[in-house]
Formats: structure tokens, C-alpha cells, sequence
């Protein structure tokens, strides 16, 4: 007898079973990325960390029980959580169920489950995390690195200066448009998380900075070529975060800073120095596009622990 789909199906009812299954789970979450990126405007790398998360959890169940995702339990969850992060940080497994608690949140108000599996599932605690901050000499040694008598090194003079000037984030720096910079202003308007809009201010001396490279650097670095790019390479195309990191981790050692860096680190030391100096925390929240303070105050734990040690080091009782 010839086989045909139906009779495969007959005959392996459980694979057909498990196929069904898979194919409602990736669904669904196809749904719930759509709705993210329509009602929320979530980057795009967070709405692909989403989906990762969600796919993963998705192919452990059906391996394990042989369900699909909408048919999941407070057990199923616990039971994943507990296989795939034993031996990892808190962080990680607190990430992995906001995003569950947000997908079943968004399937109850679809009709896709009958009850949130997530409802009773609490964050682990984790350790108050307190970014590493250069200090102000730091910065300016790190300012000061790049040879500013080469168009590549004019140009990464001109984003450090800007992303310290400004607390943007590594992506928002990169995908810059030129467009969006308004240098007589002294503003950049920027899309961030969430598409939530920002207008903020560089100062004088990041303004110095993007006008030589506009007028120097970048014409020169792409060689006739157009981009929409405010930062460019030699291909004509913006930068990546990759080779942002790439040229901070250069420039650091460079100007002999030896501490432990991270993509963000000029952004941590924006929003420590001005709380240093004085600024309002409402203001310094409005200027990281933070949407709740709580992520902002963790600078100010930075910034009590530096006058701290001030205190100690120059009190005659300290």
C-alpha cells in the first residue's frame, strides 16, 4: 500500500500528535510577538530575546510532557525553571519568567489559557548589583585615547564624547540617524525602549567634538559614499554594538584603565557623575529613558558609596 499523509498520521498518531502540538505553540507565540511589536514598539532584539525564551521553554515541554505551550502548569514552569537555571544566576531565571508572566498574561486576555500559570511564581533574590563606574579622571583618560589626527579616530572621539555627554544607550548610539542630531541645538532626539522619545542635551564639548567629524571625519571616512548613519564605517554602513565594544575595550587599554568594562559603562558614569554633582534623580531618570525610577535609584547607591569614601579618606575622624 502506498503511503499517504493520512496514513502516516494512523500510524504514528503520537508523532502527528507532538507535530500539532509544536505548531500550536509556535503559534501562538508568533502571536504574542506580533502584539508586543504593535502595542508595546519593543526593539527588536528584545522582541527576538522574547521569542528565544518562549521557544525554548516551549520545546522543553513538549519533550518532557509532550504539551503544548497553552497547556502549560505552575508545575511545568517550576519544573523548567528549576532543570535549566540550577546552577545559574538569579538574573537569568528572573528574565526567563518575566517573560513567561508577561506571554500568560497576554494568552489569559486572548482566551488562549484558562487561568495564569505564572500567578504565584515569585522572582529569586538576588544581590543588590551596583554598576562598575569610571571615575571623572578615568573618563577624560578614555576621552582622550583615540588619535583624533585620523577620521577613524576623530569619529570615536565624537561618539564617546557623545555617550557620555548624553547617558544614551549602546544601541541607541549606533543606530543613530544623522538626521536626528541637531547640532546647533545641542540636542539628539532619540527613539528608545519602548519607542518612547527623548530630546536630550550634549554640552559644549561633545558639540565641538560632532562638528569636526561631520566636517573633518566623516565625509572622508566614507569616501563619496551616503549612509543615514551619523556614526559610519569605511563600508558605508552604521555601526554595529559589536564593534562599538570592540573599539571602547581598545581605547580603554589605550588610556591604561584596567577595570572590568561593559557596553554601558560611559552610561553608568553619566547618570554617577551628575548625581554626584547634584542633579535631580527625576531628571537623571528622564535622561536614561528609564520608565520607572526604581532602575535609576540604583546610581544612587553608586553615588552615596563615592562620597563615602571621600568622607574616609579626608575626615580627620573618617
Amino acid at each position: 500500500m502506498t503511503a499517504t499523509p493520512a496514513t502516516v498520521r494512523q500510524a504514528c498518531p503520537q508523532a502527528s500528535s507532538a507535530a500539532s502540538s509544536q505548531l500550536a505553540s509556535q503559534a501562538s507565540i508568533d502571536r504574542f510577538i506580533d502584539a508586543l511589536w504593535i502595542e508595546d514598539g519593543l526593539a527588536p532584539l528584545t522582541l527576538a530575546a522574547y521569542r528565544r525564551d518562549l521557544s525554548l521553554y516551549a520545546a522543553w515541554l513538549q519533550a518532557e510532557q509532550g504539551r503544548a505551550l497553552d497547556t502549560s502548569t505552575e508545575s511545568d514552569l517550576l519544573g523548567f525553571i528549576a532543570h535549566r537555571h540550577a546552577a545559574t544566576r538569579a538574573t537569568t531565571a528572573n528574565r526567563r519568567l518575566t517573560v513567561f508572566k508577561r506571554y500568560f498574561r497576554w494568552a489569559l486576555r486572548e482566551h488562549l489559557v484558562a487561568a495564569d500559570p505564572t500567578l504565584r511564581l515569585l522572582a529569586a533574590r538576588q544581590p543588590l548589583r551596583v554598576p562598575k563606574v569610571l571615575s571623572e579622571a578615568q573618563v577624560e583618560a578614555l576621552l582622550a585615547a583615540p588619535d583624533v589626527d585620523t577620521p577613524l579616530g576623530l569619529r570615536d572621539r565624537a561618539m564617546i564624547e557623545l555617550m557620555y555627554a548624553s547617558g544614551l544607550r549602546v544601541s541607541e548610539l549606533v543606530q543613530l540617524p544623522a538626521v536626528r542630531l541637531a547640532l546647533d541645538a545641542g540636542v539628539v532626539h532619540v527613539s528608545g525602549k519602548g519607542a518612547r522619545e527623548r530630546l536630550l542635551p550634549f554640552g559644549d564639548e561633545a558639540h565641538d567634538w560632532l562638528r569636526r567629524y561631520l566636517v573633518e571625519a566623516r565625509p572622508a571616512i566614507l569616501g563619496g559614499q551616503d549612509s543615514e548613519a551619523l556614526f559610519v564605517t569605511r563600508r558605508g554602513a552604521a555601526m554595529t554594538r559589536q564593534m562599538f565594544w570592540r573599539l571602547i575595550k581598545r581605547h580603554a587599554l589605550q588610556a591604561g584603565i584596567h577595570t572590568p568594562l561593559s557596553p554601558h559603562t560611559l552610561r553608568h558614569a553619566f547618570a554617577t557623575h551628575l548625581l554626584n554633582h547634584g542633579a535631580d534623580l527625576r531628571a537623571v531618570q528622564m535622561l536614561l529613558g528609564h520608565a520607572d525610577i526604581a532602575t535609576t535609584t540604583i546610581y544612587t547607591h553608586v553615588a552615596r558609596e563615592r562620597l563615602r569614601l571621600l568622607h574616609a579618606a579626608h575626615h580627620p575622624r573618617g
